[in-house]
């Protein structure tokens, strides 16, 4: 389906449209991927391959996506190495990762030896923002602009800009832009680094971001003070190198992995205990807790008793177990308590637990203060640190905002993409996201969205849903290529039922029960709804492929 390029300005729509045709940089395209993580990187390739004229901007000026932004001390990830790679056979047997959870330099390295292999960056624009898009219903074509001034034509949208692509930084009465010091904000590092050798360092924020630059500035400054609104229920890591003789090792389960990502609940090599943990021993539950806490990762929160979810009673047995085995590591009651509650803040697992390799010691140091700002709220940030609302005031040199992200939404309401009816994203989803299937909307013809809003994203390993959700488009441009088709649209009816089926799932478990990112509940004014599918994979992805065999039943396709 590679489209005529045009040389006339029939259609162009706006005066820096007309500019950018008349001065020859306005290219048109069968799709245009905006993102290059792993979900953009698939579809680059993917599409290509199949004969596609396709390119892919990225903000930043590497590959990446989130590994190309997160650069702060301590970051790493939080899956297995085993699985958060690409599953293309050629290159999963050709790279050696020397930890079970790399780092964010070896990722980046991981990167550069795809990019080698597959050749992409020719037909990458980096240091390229998408700002805007509006759909040209004429030629069935997405007009984008980017804040280089940049325009294409492209009949294919495919936004793959992650779940954690717009910072979110709290208001306060005076805030950071008051700050005498220096001040970054965790998903904004600068990428030369920062030194917190002999500085007094102020973190805002425990959660996964939070807990990892925690635990580098313990090491560093000449003092940390940690200002925690709500204890991070975190779990350990369980970190270690990996030999090649492991390497080896974990090659041998290559197919099993595979066949493993699209069965269990979110794409890992592990899934649920289909026992309750009401219905075993106390002595048996232990020792399973205890297994999953050696093995270490994730395996606690999803390699446990399937009820984990749904039963507060159930889920309170393993906050015990978890409360008591952190506890254990920290030297003050006191201290202790505000880290881990006698009485849990929110259910285990309803938040994303962070992992962490020595997080509670940290506050055995007496380089380390921890502020709990529900006792004590931060009323303003001063030239000079923080103030709290007792009047104390905190001196700092540097100041690490690790306040999160407006996520899943909020990397595509920042750009103005408007529908056929006018209205952006922004508008639409003022009320509350709606989508179909997670990966299309209704009045955004022939724009797709990998790892977004309503599909698994948070609830599923990233490579995973990258493969195996972007599989799925990849099937259906080529099906209308193969079809004559040039236009697909989710109807309202379709996405009106995907949001009542999220709903009802949703309703059914804890997640309600707590004031997580993944109920928008962090950013104000945003609507509490659930953003994410929490179906599991498996459930989603029998959906995704039933409406495809059914001709793409929940789309108009013309």
């Amino acid at each position: 389906m590679s489209l005529p390029r045009s040389d006339t300005v029939d259609h162009v729509k706006t005066p820096e449209e007309l500019d950018a045709v008349l001065s020859g940089r306005v290219e048109e395209l069968d799709a245009l991927v905006v993102g290059a993580g792993f979900a953009g990187l698939y579809q680059l390739d993917r599409l290509r391959g199949l004969g596609f004229s396709v390119q892919l901007f990225e903000a930043g000026s590497d590959l990446g996506g989130i590994w190309y932004w997160n650069c702060y001390p301590g970051a790493r990830v939080d899956s297995d190495a085993l699985v958060y790679q690409f599953f293309r056979e050629d290159l999963w047997w050709n790279w050696h990762f020397s930890e079970r959870f790399p780092s964010w330099p070896e990722l980046r390295e991981y990167f550069r030896y795809v990019d080698q292999r597959l050749d992409l960056s020719r037909d990458i624009h980096f240091n390229t923002r998408v700002t805007a898009a509006e759909f040209d219903e004429d030629r069935k074509q997405w007009i984008v602009h980017a804040d280089n001034g940049g325009i294409v034509r492209a009949r294919f949208v495919v936004m793959c800009t992650g779940f954690a692509a717009k910072p979110y930084v709290p208001s306060f009465e005076e805030g950071v832009e008051n700050f005498a010091g220096d001040w970054h904000h965790t998903g904004l590092w600068p990428q030369e680094g920062v030194d917190f050798t002999g500085k007094r360092v102020g973190v805002i924020g425990t959660g996964a971001s939070g807990v990892q630059v925690i635990q580098e500035a313990s090491q560093q400054a000449e003092h940390l003070t940690v200002f925690q609104r709500t204890p991070v229920l975190a779990l350990p890591m369980q970190q270690r190198r990996q030999t090649e003789e492991d390497d080896q090792r974990l090659k041998q389960q290559y197919e099993s992995a595979v066949r493993k990502r699209a069965e269990t609940f979110a794409g890992f090599h592990y899934d649920f205990i289909n026992k309750s943990a009401l219905d075993v021993s106390p002595e048996e539950r232990q020792a399973t807790y205890e297994e999953l806490w050696q093995y270490g990762g994730f395996a606690p929160w999803l390699a446990t008793y399937y009820d984990l979810f749904f039963s507060k009673e159930a889920n309170g047995l393993f906050y015990e177990f978890w409360r008591d085995k952190t506890r254990a590591r920290v030297n003050d009651p006191d201290v202790a308590e505000k880290l881990a509650p006698t009485v849990p803040p929110h259910p285990f697992g309803v938040k994303r637990p962070s992992l962490e390799q020595f997080y509670f010691e940290c506050f055995n140091q007496d380089n380390v203060d921890l502020v709990d700002v529900r006792e004590s709220p931060i009323e303003r940030i001063t030239p000079g640190g923080v103030k709290t609302m007792e009047g104390a005031e905190h001196p700092l040199d540097i100041l690490v905002m690790a306040t999160g992200f407006d996520a899943v939404t909020g990397g595509l309401t920042q750009i103005d993409i408007r529908g056929t009816d006018g209205l952006s994203l922004k508008e639409k989803w003022a009320d509350g996201v709606r989508t179909y299937l997670g990966m299309a909307t209704a009045n955004y013809p022939n724009l797709f969205m990998v790892y977004g809003p309503e599909s698994p994203t948070a609830f599923c390993n990233g490579p995973t849903c990258a493969e195996l959700q972007g599989e799925w488009i990849v099937k259906c441009v080529q099906y209308m290529r193969e079809h004559g088709l040039s236009r697909i649209e989710a109807t309202a009816e379709a996405e009106k039922n995907w949001r009542k089926q999220i709903d009802e799932l949703n309703n059914a478990t804890l997640f309600p029960l707590a004031d997580s990112w993944y109920m928008g509940a962090n950013i104000p004014g945003k609507v509490r709804q659930q953003l994410n599918y929490p179906g599991g994979l498996p459930r989603f992805l029998e959906q995704c492929n039933d409406s495809a065999a059914r001709d793409y039943e929940g789309f108009i396709l013309s």
